[in-house]
């Protein structure tokens, strides 16, 4: 039975569950996998977002320079391994005595193949392009990960596409439970009205472009009259919101909200507002079946390529005029939310959780067959 061996810097909880279904397919595959993490940084313990899996190994991490480089202290039993994966991550000073000058092993890298967000002219960029051959076969988030690793000069046919996700099992069901009762209940708790509702979810940060988010709602409810907005979430610029919302008693900042409180509030909402960075939160408008408008920002992470405009959701051009027209469009022609709801539900099938695994154990199968790269 050949054994895989992926090597994770930390180990967050929304890949507990991915991690626990591909131990099972790839058993059912006759390949054994192990898993093997390091501890969070300083800051990312704050998150509290750490998941555990009993058969998975934590191991010895160190830190350097503030957290920009980091070291695993891999153990000796990842030698006798057939594959190993490793995270695609410049800092990850560990990945490259494995990549340069492990030979009796194939090394699989998984990551985005670029920084979305970085200059690809910059030493570090430079630098990820150059290991990123360093590798007997690729893991690419999404199919907007592909062309980035191609550039670097590795084979195209050596790219398995994982279509990164996480379980929305949970979050399906918790908005099927939503019932009007509950819709009447939220809206008394934070004085809504009957009018249109948009909704921002996630961390508020620069890179939201919450600056934006906030004149475009300006703007929309100069043309509607009755807009309401929502903003869930927490993070740097919560005071920003805060501030804003007390001047402006039609929008609502209702901070972090979990689970049920999290669906709850979603249900309510016509669209979801992103004009800046949109990652796998996109995953919340396809399975509550309400469509994102976005915008061509270039800050995007691998999984806006899940984005179709027109079809499950809008991408207007990085004009405030051309965001806010297409919400209010939106917000007022119902063909086209019934449409992009529909959009939205058929790639809530296609995204999935399940998915993702198979195309990231056929992968593996399709490497351990495959002759050596490096």
């Amino acid at each position: 039975m050949p054994t895989v061996v992926v090597v994770q810097r930390r180990l967050p909880h929304y890949r507990v569950s991915f991690f626990s279904q591909l131990r099972a397919e790839l058993r059912n595959r006759g390949i054994r996998l192990r898993l093997v993490y390091g501890e969070p940084t300083v800051a990312e313990k704050k998150k509290n977002d750490s998941g555990f899996l009993d058969w998975a190994n934590q191991i010895p991490t160190r830190y350097l320079l503030d957290g920009r480089l980091c070291w695993l202290q891999l153990p000796s039993a990842m030698r006798r391994a057939d594959l190993l994966v490793l995270t695609a991550e410049n800092k990850l000073l560990s990945n490259l005595p494995i990549q340069y000058f492990s030979r009796h092993q194939k090394v699989v890298l998984w990551g985005h193949g670029a920084n979305l967000q970085g200059d690809p002219n910059s030493i570090r960029e430079r630098f990820k392009k150059l290991v990123a051959r360093r590798a007997d076969w690729w893991f690419a988030y999404t199919g907007l990960s592909l062309p980035l690793i191609s550039r670097t000069g590795f084979p195209a046919d050596r790219v398995s596409v994982l279509q990164n996700s996480i379980d929305t099992a949970e979050l399906a069901d918790l908005h099927a439970a939503v019932t009007p009762r509950t819709q009447d209940c939220i809206r008394t708790k934070y004085g809504l009205h009957t009018g249109p509702i948009g909704a921002f979810i996630g961390s508020l940060y620069a890179d939201k472009r919450i600056d934006f988010l906030l004149e475009a709602s300006l703007r929309v409810r100069a043309r509607i009259p009755d807009f309401q907005l929502l903003i869930v979430g927490d993070g740097p610029l919560r005071p920003q919101v805060d501030q804003f919302c007390e001047r402006h008693p039609w929008a609502h900042a209702l901070g972090p909200q979990l689970g049920a409180d999290k669906v709850g509030a979603l249900s309510l909402a016509r669209v979801i507002l992103n004009p800046g960075l949109v990652g796998l939160g996109i995953l919340d408008s396809f399975v509550t079946g309400t469509p994102m408008v976005t915008t061509d920002c270039g800050l995007h992470s691998p999984e806006i390529a899940y984005l179709e405009s027109g079809i499950n959701g809008l991408m207007s051009s990085n004009s405030i005029d051309d965001y806010v027209a297409h919400i209010s469009r939106l917000l007022r022609d119902d063909n086209e939310w019934d449409r992009l709801r529909e959009g939205c539900k058929a790639s809530s099938r296609l995204y999935t959780l399940e998915n993702m695994v198979k195309n990231f154990s056929d992968g593996i199968e399709s490497c351990l067959a495959a002759p050596k790269h490096r």
